[in-house]
Formats: structure tokens, sequence, C-alpha cells
């Protein structure tokens, strides 16, 4: 049975990674030559391809290992996208108003994490599920507070206390994307490796 392993792709490979986000949206030509465009995705899904971060044979035999302890494309695990994983803006560190994740009604207690980008009504609201232990930080009515767990596998917050109705809960965090491997082998050359050229490692970001 396939599973999610609560582990972390090396993080100095991760950073030479190449990717991002993909949407899926079916675009038809009508004959008075207009568009019609239909998003079929509400989320978009995020591709990397790790082998631009291999620059050594010990950080080849890391991914191999890590491949084969996930038994190819069977298991998913964690993936630090150095260029979008955290709730502030770029060169800032995580503050408990970050992102807006929840109003409070006096009863709920569990609000999910959530990244939004843009502003108004095209805003995009991306759920993160894998936030990184111990970075998370929260707020209510923009008062920090420290009374609360996260759960690290689900990216939901559960408050001690039901915030007031009105209340608004915000969040501030570092994240991981979950994701598998897209291929069940890795072709490895060493000879061509040798003289510049890395195998693929394709990444697919793993949708709950």
């Amino acid at each position: 049975m396939s599973a999610f392993h609560e582990v972390t792709f090396p993080l100095d490979i991760a950073l030479g990674a190449s990717g991002g986000p993909e949407r899926r949206t079916d675009v038809v030509l009508l004959g008075s030559g207009r568009e019609e465009r239909n998003a079929r995705w509400a989320h978009s899904r995020r591709r990397y391809d790790a082998d631009y971060g291999v620059k050594s044979l010990a950080g080849l035999q890391a991914v191999i290992a890590f491949f084969e302890e996930r038994r190819g494309r069977l298991h998913g695990f964690r993936f630090r996208d150095r260029l979008d994983c955290s709730s502030a803006q770029p060169g800032a560190a995580p503050s408990p108003t970050d992102q807006e994740i929840g109003t409070g009604d006096g009863e709920t207690v569990a609000f999910r994490l959530a990244k939004t980008y843009g502003a108004g009504g095209t805003a995009y609201r991306r759920p993160v599920a894998k936030p990184v232990a111990g970075s998370v930080r929260v707020a209510v009515g923009g008062v920090e507070t420290g009374s609360f767990a996260v759960d690290a596998a689900t990216g939901v917050v559960t408050l001690a206390l039901a915030p007031a109705d009105g209340a608004v809960v915000t969040a501030g965090f570092l994240f991981d994307v979950p994701v598998r491997f897209d291929a069940d082998r890795l072709d490895v050359n060493l000879t061509s490796f040798a003289a510049g050229e890395i195998p693929s490692i394709p990444l697919i970001e793993i949708r709950e």
C-alpha cells in the first residue's frame, strides 16, 4: 500500500531544482475567432526536476538511496521549493499575521493553513498541508498566541480556545510541497555524468 513518508528530499539538491506550478485549462477557438477558456483544475499542481542540484557522485548516490527507499513512485515525501516555501514576503521571516486562515465564529477551533496569492476577487488561495515543524506562528485578532497545536502532516491548526465571532485568525509558517517521483526509473550514466550531463529526476506534487 502506498503511503506518505514525512521525510524531506535532500535540501542541498532541492536548491538547484527547476520547475513550478502547472494548471490545466481548456481553450476552445470559436468560428468567430474568439476563445472560450475553462479551468479544469481548482488548484495548480507543481512539477520539478531536481537534476541541476546534483553536483557530485555523492549527491547522486544520495538521490538513488532516497529513490530506492521511496520505492520509486510508490511513496510520497516532502520537497522544499526554495522559491516558494514561506508565508512571508521574500527575504522576511514568517510572522503571525502573514496569512489569513479563517474567521472565528465562537465555536470553531480548527483552521487549515493556506497561502494567498494576489488580492481582491482574483486572488488564489492555496491550501498548505506540510508546514515545517516548529515554524508556525498564530495570531487571533492581531495578537499572537502560543495556545495552539499544529498537525504537521495535514496543516491543520487547532486553537486551545475558539476565537470570538468575527475575530480574524492569521498565521505565519514555512512549508514543504508533498511530492512523489514521477518515474519508476532513474537512468544513470557515470561517463555522461562526469562530462556534465546529469540524469533527469522528475518530481510531481501530490494532491490530497
